[in-house]
């Protein structure tokens, strides 16, 4: 195993947004709270330790957790961090993830080791202190047609479902066995088959999606001390029943996040703009946006409505109703755990940014916010191919049009570059310009014209020379295109389309112990893993 990094800023996949936050830019300060370094987690753990009624929450979680992990096995790793969480000086670093149909792709393992890996190096600093890496699972969205799939090369399985339309954490799992019978098959013979299709059929012989995604995140992480957790619960919710109830009567998401985007930086994308009311109401069948109109609270698309009191009286019975948008979820989040720092992916890293304001005027410590780590995993036949093409790994990232020009330049047997012609010609051109300087100025625009003209036409040669190597390297260059579609199918990042299963086949248990010693979570590089 060989590993190697490319800085975040040379990679066209990143935006502009958490590139300049990666490296402190000073138009974003406004927007984050303690950067993400060792030392600063130091300030982090004094804010945390002061939030209002943290010791009591901590005791709410820790029974939720207990129960949740009643019908699990292996789990006294996980327990041990349960248990902790009641004690002042144990605190949590947390990625979030929606529910994949088999952790989706690659990068669900990226995030959860992300946080595991600086829980282990927060330790090792501060030993006087417990860190405890945390799954929250998205289990309150209702967006199933983004989590029903997952790719096994250039296959795609799906699980097709037609029943609730909720909560994903809420759906059943029935009708999972068409998609493991499909794995099967493509798994064939490889060397870990079994063990994946026993881990598709033990975490999905469960009731719900909810159940199935923590047994399957648990097994693979077990060893770990990960803790998952599912906050669709009554009791977590009965915390939030003041931050939903001004939500509901004063709207001050709405109005705290709208001031931040006031101000947004105009080079950078808004990820969110935020609702009126950045809440859902939830039941067994559905979730539907809440919506006031005129002092009065409906249900989006259904019939159910209810004064101010009303609905503050229903929050107050059932706090289990209400689920919090993506504006809400992080303060969610924040209130329950005794949480440092969140770890995400750019997108959700650029949402959290426009939320400081917000969680200023609710008294919860903003927490600090990690970009996971990235990784391209290249087996030892790719890393051949690459080098018999004459290619680096740092090529691959190019557009399409420059690794082209780069193989036709490298395989040609003549030069393609004209920059010497071109310097040349502009000489030629110096001395007709101290001509023309000494007879009219008319003449001196025909030369700069003529200057043009010529230049252009090198530029054309140039284009054609360019076009007819790269029919002569046809050969090398559909190759490389083969191999970048491996490494970047949809010329997309492979984290974002690939499953674990495709690597773990031959890999086995391995995968997780390479990518955990490979990965620095406080490294803003991208790695190369050459297995």
């Amino acid at each position: 195993m060989k590993t190697s990094q490319i800085p975040y800023r040379d990679i066209r996949y990143f935006s502009s947004l958490i590139k300049g936050y990666l490296e402190q830019d000073p138009s974003l300060e406004s927007l984050f709270n303690n950067y993400p370094t060792l030392e600063n987690f130091e300030k982090q753990i004094a804010e945390k330790s002061a939030q209002k009624n943290l010791d009591k929450n901590r005791l709410v979680l820790q029974q939720v957790l207990r129960d949740q992990y009643e019908d699990l096995s292996n789990k006294a790793s996980s327990l041990n961090n349960v248990e902790s969480l009641a004690d002042h000086k144990t605190f949590t670093i947390t990625t979030g993830h929606q529910l994949n149909l088999f952790t989706g792709p690659l990068y669900f393992l990226y995030k959860i080791i992300t946080v595991i890996n600086l829980c282990n190096q927060l330790k090792e600093n501060y030993p006087e202190y417990n860190f405890v890496p945390v799954y929250w699972m998205a289990t309150e969205d209702h967006d199933f047609e983004e989590i029903k799939f997952f790719n096994f090369d250039d296959k795609k399985l799906v699980f097709e479902h037609h029943g609730e339309h909720g909560a994903v954490g809420r759906m059943s799992t029935e009708g999972l066995n068409k998609v493991k019978n499909e794995l099967q098959l493509l798994l064939g013979k490889s060397l870990y088959a079994k063990e994946l299709i026993n881990l598709f059929q033990d975490s999905y012989s469960r009731s719900d999606l909810a159940q199935a995604t923590r047994a399957l995140a648990h097994e693979l992480f077990k060893d770990d001390g990960l803790v998952i957790v599912e906050a669709d619960d009554y009791r977590l919710k009965d915390l939030m029943i003041p931050f939903f109830k001004e939500e509901l009567v004063d709207k001050l998401s709405f109005k705290r996040v709208s001031e931040t985007l006031e101000n947004w930086p105009n080079e950078h994308k808004v990820q969110v703009t935020p609702r009126e009311i950045n809440l859902f109401y939830l039941t067994d069948t559905y979730r539907a946006r809440i919506i006031e109109k005129s002092g009065r609270y409906y249900v989006d698309e259904n019939e159910i409505s209810w004064t101010q009191e009303e609905i503050i009286a229903e929050l107050e019975k059932h706090p289990e109703r209400f689920s919090p948008n993506v504006i809400m979820r992080p303060l969610y989040q924040e209130v329950i755990l005794p949480n440092l720092c969140y770890i995400g992916g750019g997108g959700e890293l650029a949402y959290w940014l426009e939320l400081k304001e917000y969680f200023k005027s609710q008294e919860i410590p903003f927490p600090m916010l990690l970009l996971r780590n990235s990784a391209l995993l290249i087996t030892a036949k790719q890393s051949q191919k690459i080098k018999d093409l004459g290619l680096k790994i740092a090529d691959l990232f190019l557009e399409r049009h420059e690794i082209d020009k780069y193989i036709a330049q490298h395989h040609s047997t003549v030069k393609i570059d004209f920059e010497d012609q071109k310097s040349f010609l502009q000489s030629q051109f110096e001395e007709l310009y101290q001509i023309a300087s000494q007879t009219d100025e008319s003449f001196t625009g025909a030369v700069a014209a003529q200057e043009r003209k010529q230049l252009k036409g090198l530029e054309n040669l140039e284009k054609r020379l360019l076009k007819a190597q790269k029919r002569k390297q046809v050969d090398y260059i559909e190759r490389m295109h083969e191999l970048r579609n491996r490494l970047f199918p949809n010329d997309s990042l492979q984290e974002r389309q690939a499953n674990f299963s495709m690597f773990y086949k031959d890999l086995g248990p391995d995968l997780i112990s390479i990518l955990k010693k490979s990965l620095d979570p406080l490294e803003p590089s991208f790695t190369i893993i050459e297995l």
